[in-house]
């Protein structure tokens, strides 16, 4: 069958006030052509939307199924109108980007704050992914550039380096950890730890790894930074798995960096693109720019 917005709007009108009559003020319709359209949508699905009771109108269990839907058709609305509003003010072009934890948190925003300061009428999409994530969505033309780790399959894709780095433990001043130069992850999957937050691309990372092992991981506290793990670490809360490049000069006073002698510790970024002559110019525009961070 075929939904319109303006059923979908009654709906959502009449679960939040719980009136037919206030929601058909809300939505401007007369009473009688609300109750109209809703017996209609009721009758095409086959079952009751709301329940009736003398205390006005409560969604039955398809009417929140159908509500969850509608609510999530309106958030794509707003951010479809939020995406093409600039365009109306002079915006050129906007670029799709993914990229993992390792970048967002490190190295983009200041790369990509020089690149705006310098193409402000360009606007970026930016979104946190696991790297196998990021290079299928770029297989797909679902983005047009990401960054990743280098340890992924990106073949068929054209790649430039972006920027070094290696994943190590940090544990706090004094932990019996604290006086090897290096270790391997296995050995410390027993340790109390500070994690990201679930979903985080990192935090999907550790737990693959863990799982390869046989293990798991013994996750203390989950935050929302890599400066709050370094400081839960400090704190002596647990010990900790981030890129060389979040452990601040202030922090590495606070906390005792460990090697981790993996193969995987190297977490070298790349720039991968599905075409580059494909690329609209502004992406190729930042495409150049965040190579050029690589070069350098």
């Amino acid at each position: 069958m075929r939904y319109d917005l303006p059923d979908l709007r009654l709906v959502a009108a009449i679960a939040d006030s719980g009136s037919l009559t206030r929601a058909a003020d809300q939505v401007h319709l007369a009473p009688s052509s609300a109750s109209h359209r809703l017996t209609q949508l009721e009758a095409a699905l086959g079952v009751p939307l709301f329940a009736r009771h003398a205390r006005g109108l409560t969604p039955t269990a398809a009417g929140e199924s159908l509500l969850r839907h509608a609510r999530q058709v309106f958030a794509q609305l707003e951010q479809m109108h939020a995406d093409l509003a600039p365009y109306a003010s002079g915006l050129h072009s906007q670029v799709t980007m993914f990229a993992n934890t390792n970048a967002i948190n490190c190295f983009l925003p200041e790369d990509l704050g020089g690149f705006l300061r310098e193409q402000p009428q360009v606007r970026i999409s930016l979104e946190e992914q696991p790297s196998p994530a990021i290079i299928q969505a770029v297989a797909a033309g679902q983005v047009d550039i990401g960054v990743v780790a280098a340890e992924g399959d990106l073949a068929g894709l054209e790649t430039r380096p972006y920027r070094r780095d290696r994943l190590v433990l940090i544990v706090p001043a004094g932990h019996l950890l604290a006086s090897q130069p290096a270790v391997a992850f296995a050995r410390v999957l027993g340790e109390p730890f500070v994690c990201l937050h679930a979903g985080s691309a990192i935090h999907t990372f550790m737990m693959n790894h863990a799982a390869r092992l046989g293990g798991r991981l013994d996750v203390r506290i989950q935050v929302r930074s890599f400066n709050a793990v370094c400081r839960m670490v400090a704190a002596g809360v647990g010990i900790g798995m981030v890129p060389r490049s979040a452990v601040s000069a202030g922090m590495a006073e606070r906390v005792v960096t460990v090697e981790i002698t993996d193969d995987w510790a190297p977490r070298d970024l790349q720039l991968c693109v599905r075409s580059l002559p494909a690329l609209s110019p502004a992406a190729a525009a930042l495409f150049r720019h965040l190579a050029g961070m690589g070069a350098g």
